[in-house]
């Protein structure tokens, strides 16, 4: 008797992106419905459309599997901006308005805020959640903006090396948008843009009073 042919194994690129970007979105939504500790495996293998054993063969673990979601999800997006500053010419504070524009339309915009309230949320007990978010969005955030504030410097468009030496002080408004819409946006609107605006201008020196 012939024997029956096995179906090939071998998936294309394309098919293990497809599946790998599944898999991320059913991770990303099954942490913001449930956080981190009542997240299990088989619910995000269910909502994927994969067997759990399939799964595995991307990410061997819970934690591995919420460092794939940050550095897809949040780092790759973070290296295009970081990528696009670094080939502009642009003033000062044009590059803070790009920064600004990408919070409030590539992180507030969409879900990948909600892997920050997670950080916030679930850090205290697991604290390797928050050093993943350091080290693959916060470490890399800070590089880009001590090199924004530095080429200000250098080009007499800031007026000390504050933001150099404190590159927080120029997220701080982002910070706030993302507590402020989570909490109190019902009650009390607050209109992003025109506080990153307002940031901006502080930030440079563009709202000095003239003499």
């Amino acid at each position: 008797m012939a024997r029956r042919r096995r179906a090939p194994q071998v998936r294309t690129e394309e098919e293990r992106e497809a599946r790998l970007r599944s898999i991320l979105d059913a991770a990303l939504a099954i942490f913001a419905e449930r956080g981190f500790a009542a997240a299990r495996l088989d619910d995000i293998a269910a909502r994927a459309g994969v067997a759990k054993g399939t799964l595995y063969l991307y990410f061997p673990s819970k934690d591995a599997l919420f460092e794939g979601l940050v550095r897809s999800i949040v780092a790759s997006p973070l290296k295009g901006l970081t990528d696009e500053i670094a080939r502009s010419d642009a003033p000062t504070d044009a590059l803070l308005r790009m920064v600004f524009r990408f919070f409030r339309t590539e992180v507030l915009g969409t879900e990948r805020k909600e892997i920050i309230r997670l950080v916030i949320a679930e850090s205290r007990r697991f604290p390797q959640l928050a050093e993943t978010y350091r080290r693959e969005v916060i470490a890399r955030g800070l590089v880009l903006l001590r090199r924004i504030a530095r080429r200000g410097l250098a080009r007499g468009e800031l007026a000390s090396d504050a933001l150099a030496a404190f590159p927080q002080l120029i997220v701080a408004p982002a910070v706030t948008a993302l507590i402020w819409t989570s909490l109190f946006e019902a009650e009390e609107p607050l209109d992003v843009e025109a506080m990153f605006e307002a940031h901006v201008a502080l930030l440079t020196g563009a709202g000095k009073a003239k003499p």
